[in-house]
C-alpha cells in the first residue's frame, strides 16, 4: 500500500469557528435586503424621538437638572435609546418560538452546529446592520437639531461599542429564554408579551432609570434590566463607573447563555412536535 505523503492542511479561525462568521454575515444580508422597511422604521424612530426629546424638555423647563441630567443629557438618553432599540431588539424575534411550534426546530437540532451559537451570531450579524441604518442616522439627526453631549474622552468610545454588544448578548439571551419557554408552554406569546409591555420601563428605554426611586433602581441592579439600555447610555455619557457597569453586563451576559443553553438541553428532551 502506497503511503500517503499529503502534508495536512493548516486550520485556520474560519475552520474551527465555522459556520458562524458565516451566519453573522448572512444575518447582517439577511435584515439589509429589507431596506425599505428599515427606511420606514427609522423614519418612526425619528418621529417618536421628537416626541420623546419634546417631553423631556418640557420636563426640564421647570428644574433645570433632574437628577444630574440637564437638557444636553437628556436629549442625548433620547437619541441614544431610539438608535439602540432596534440594534438591542427589546421586542420582536419570536423565530425560535415559531420554530418550536411547528416542530422544525428537529431540524436545527440536528444539524452540525450548536443552535443557541447558531441563532446568537445571526442575531449580532442583524445588529450589526442595525448600526448602520438605525442608531448612526437617529443620533445623527438628534446632535443635528438638539443640545447634544457628546463623549470628553475619546476611550468612551470603544467601551460604549462593548457595552452596546453586551447589551445584544444580553437581549439575546433573554429573548432566547422566553422562546424556549415554548418547550413548556406551547404558546409563549404571553409571556413575549408581557415582557414587551414592562421591557421597555424598566430598562431604562422610556424614562432613565436614575429618575426612579431609591428601593426601585437598587431592586433593578440585581436584575439584567440596566444591561439593555440605561448601562449603553450611562457610558456613553460617561455616568458612574464604566468598567464596574461592563462587568456587571458580561455577568449577566455569561449568565443568560448559560440558563439558554440549559433551557434548550432540558428542552429538547421533553420535546413535543407541534403541526407539521
Amino acid at each position: 500500500m502506497a503511503a500517503d505523503n499529503r502534508l495536512p492542511t493548516a486550520v485556520t479561525w474560519e475552520d474551527v469557528l465555522s459556520p458562524y462568521p458565516q451566519l453573522v454575515r448572512a444575518g447582517f444580508r439577511r435584515y439589509a435586503t429589507y431596506r425599505q422597511a428599515a427606511l420606514a422604521g427609522l423614519t418612526t424612530n425619528i418621529v417618536f424621538g421628537l416626541l420623546r426629546a419634546a417631553v423631556l424638555v418640557a420636563v426640564l423647563a421647570e428644574r433645570p437638572v433632574v437628577a444630574g441630567y440637564d437638557v444636553a443629557a437628556a436629549v442625548t438618553y433620547v437619541w441614544l435609546g431610539q438608535g439602540l432599540l432596534t440594534v438591542v431588539l427589546l421586542w420582536g424575534d419570536t423565530e425560535l418560538y415559531r420554530r418550536i411550534r411547528s416542530g422544525d426546530v428537529v431540524v436545527d437540532l440536528g444539524r452540525p452546529w450548536d443552535l443557541q451559537a447558531a441563532m446568537l451570531a445571526t442575531d449580532l450579524g442583524r445588529a450589526g446592520f442595525a448600526v448602520l441604518a438605525r442608531l448612526v442616522p437617529p443620533v445623527a439627526f438628534g446632535a443635528w437639531a438638539f443640545p447634544f453631549r457628546w463623549p470628553e474622552q475619546a476611550s468612551t468610545w470603544a467601551l460604549f461599542a462593548v457595552s452596546a454588544l453586551l447589551g445584544v448578548v444580553v437581549s439575546f439571551g433573554v429573548r432566547f429564554l422566553l422562546n424556549a419557554s415554548a418547550f413548556w408552554l406551547l404558546d409563549a406569546r404571553g409571556v413575549i408579551a408581557m415582557w414587551g409591555v414592562v421591557g421597555g420601563v424598566l430598562s431604562g428605554l422610556v424614562v432613565p432609570l436614575a429618575w426612579f426611586p431609591e428601593w426601585a433602581r437598587t431592586a433593578l441592579a440585581f436584575t439584567p434590566m440596566p444591561s439593555l439600555f440605561q448601562i449603553p447610555i450611562d457610558v456613553f455619557l460617561e455616568r458612574g463607573n464604566a468598567p464596574g457597569a461592563l462587568a456587571a453586563q458580561a455577568g449577566w451576559a455569561v449568565a443568560l447563555l448559560a440558563a439558554g443553553r440549559v433551557a434548550l438541553r432540558r428542552g429538547s428532551r421533553r420535546l413535543v412536535v407541534q403541526g407539521g
